[in-house]
């Protein structure tokens, strides 16, 4: 393998506005690399702002990436601004759950466009640029619903799936100089995960993940808790440096036991 080490690289990351791709963000400045943080919502600045406030080299873009347009303009302002990007993080994703035979088709285009598609458009923007550096790392952070089938949870398994395939099929094209890798988080503690619950202000809503729902045909978590976004942070630091420079083509589950190892 002859990708550099991606430390103190510029790094990209998406769906950075909060959750785990600030969490990713934040670990990723505290290690050294000056960050851009791409996403629709425009509360990335405030991350951004945060950052700076921190003394790390950050700006904050507003952005859909699953807009190939969208994502080729953040890309060239990234590196305008930054430099050379070596570190790609894919967190931008998007959930909307219920039964196959009653989710609407906007709902179902939805998961495909941001979770999947949004992959295939950083990746492809990126990808070209460090295959012409002979270095980098992509990093996708997916779900272990995409390995796992999900009651009332199928367009987001299937596109969190896609993004899956299209990241290990990127490593293949971009060896032996680009690593491409997956981290594929449980229930973390994220607006996302509690939108999923009865009231989302309510902690006691992470005792059902962490129980289990027979009903629903979930496990348990064996490790007793949801995971917090800095959890998986650290997991996507790891992959994406120096580390981990002989690993690629993999995922990383990190669910605190929630699908067994499936």
């Amino acid at each position: 393998m002859n990708s550099r080490s991606p430390r103190a690289t510029t790094s990209l990351v998406t769906g950075a506005a909060g959750g785990i791709g600030a969490a990713v963000a934040r670990a990723l400045a505290a290690a050294g690399h000056p960050i851009a943080l791409l996403d629709r919502d425009e509360r990335v600045h405030a991350v951004a702002d945060q950052l700076r406030g921190h003394g790390a080299s950050a700006c904050g873009l507003v952005g859909d990436v699953a807009d190939a347009d969208s994502v080729r303009a953040a890309v060239a302002a990234t590196e305008r601004e930054l430099g050379p990007i070596g570190v790609l993080v894919n967190v931008a994703g998007v959930l909307r759950t219920g039964p196959i035979l009653e989710l609407a088709d906007e709902d179902w285009a939805a998961c495909l466009a941001v979770n999947a598609t949004g992959v295939w458009n950083t990746g492809r923007a990126v990808g070209r640029l460090m295959r012409a550096r002979g270095s980098g790392s992509i990093v996708t952070v997916a779900s272990n619903a995409a390995n796992v089938p999900r009651v009332g949870m199928a367009a987001y398994s299937a596109a969190k799936a896609a993004s899956v395939m299209v990241t290990r099929c990127l490593a293949l094209e971009l060896a032996p100089s680009v690593r491409c890798n997956v981290v594929c988080p449980g229930s973390t503690d994220t607006v996302m995960l509690r939108s999923m619950w009865p009231d989302p202000d309510d902690d006691r809503g992470a005792e059902t993940a962490v129980v289990g729902s027979p009903e629903a045909f979930r496990l348990g978590i064996p490790l007793g808790r949801i995971a917090e976004p800095e959890d998986i942070a650290r997991a996507v630091v790891f992959l994406a440096g120096e580390d981990a420079r002989h690993i690629t083509l993999q995922t990383l589950t990190v669910d605190g036991g929630a699908t067994l190892g499936a």
